[in-house]
């Protein structure tokens, strides 16, 4: 096992990050409005029949630009925060491994140096979350409360404070701890099984790389999704409405049943393969290219 080097984790990253939100904030878009659409009043349709039907509303209301809104939070808290998942990891393999650097870890120690991914990712996922979901239901709202990610977290900051750009923190940890432990766990197991035999992992193909990611991108979001779905109505929903965690799954199992845990669902598998397979296609690709450029970095 390698050393980790913060300075080319944080870049290559930084950069499998920007390949993510760029594939794939459409969708996550299209997945927040199903969300957090209100629940109609008896014998009438939901607002949105599907994903598709959303992605349509949201073109024709609001042009293709409607898809990509709330784009710059994620953006600009990608970088660090994928520096900060892809160091965590890292150092979770490393302080596991102690002095045994070239040990293979088992399956349940890559879990563990995952779920620490997502505790380091905490800090910078959870008001990035919050100032998106809120950009991403405005428009859908009918009126334009904020006029960019800056200036929504000014609101929020000026209504609550701190604790209201952070609202929402201990459901995406819930979301990203176990999450991130599936995350990475799956993609280095299909990482070692698609290592052509009598080759390193150096000599796994693109495609076999974009396989593995967008796998991992898949069970990643088994784990999240219903987690996912009680922090967006959390996180957008008024000051006041709900007591805590508990109270959004007593509210929403209560008026819409155990199966609106795992509303968005399409969108978010649809997103899920392409999106986490550009994350790490972008990763591995940018960490050969440092590993060349600077490999006493």
């Amino acid at each position: 096992m390698s050393d980790v080097s913060p300075a080319k984790d944080f870049i290559a990253g930084g950069f499998g990050g920007v390949c993510t939100v760029v594939t794939g904030h459409p969708l996550d878009t299209i997945k927040v409005r199903l969300q957090t659409q209100p629940t109609p009043p008896p014998g009438q349709a939901p607002k949105f029949a599907g994903a598709w039907d959303c992605a349509r509303q949201t073109v024709m209301k609001e042009g293709f630009r409607g898809l990509y809104k709330g784009m710059a939070a994620p953006i600009v808290g990608v970088s660090p925060m994928f520096a900060v998942c892809f160091f965590g990891f890292g150092l979770g393999k490393k302080l596991q491994a102690g002095e045994k650097t070239n040990a293979e870890l088992s399956y349940i120690q890559l879990w563990n140096a995952g779920m620490l991914a997502g505790v380091f990712t905490t800090v910078i996922m959870a008001p990035g979350e919050r100032i998106k979901c809120l950009l991403q239901i405005q428009a859908d709202a009918g009126s334009k409360k904020y006029a960019g990610p800056v200036d929504c977290a000014k609101q929020l900051y000026r209504e609550g404070g701190i604790r209201s750009v952070y609202r929402g923190t201990a459901l995406t940890l819930m979301r990203d701890v176990p999450a991130s432990g599936m995350y990475f766990m799956s993609y280095e197991i299909l990482q070692r099984k698609l290592t052509p035999e009598g080759k390193t992992r150096k000599d796994i193909s693109a495609g076999r790389t974009l396989f593995a990611g967008g796998m991992a991108g898949v069970f990643n979001w088994m784990v999240a999704i219903a987690p996912d779905t009680l922090k967006s109505r959390f996180q957008t929903a008024p000051a006041g409405k709900y007591k805590g965690v508990g109270d959004v799954l007593k509210h929403l199992l209560r008026e819409e049943g155990p199966q609106a845990l795992f509303k968005g669902v399409a969108p978010i598998m649809v997103r899920a393969f392409p999106a986490n397979a550009a994350c790490f296609l972008g990763y591995e690709l940018c960490m050969k290219f440092l590993n060349w450029l600077a490999p006493g970095m």
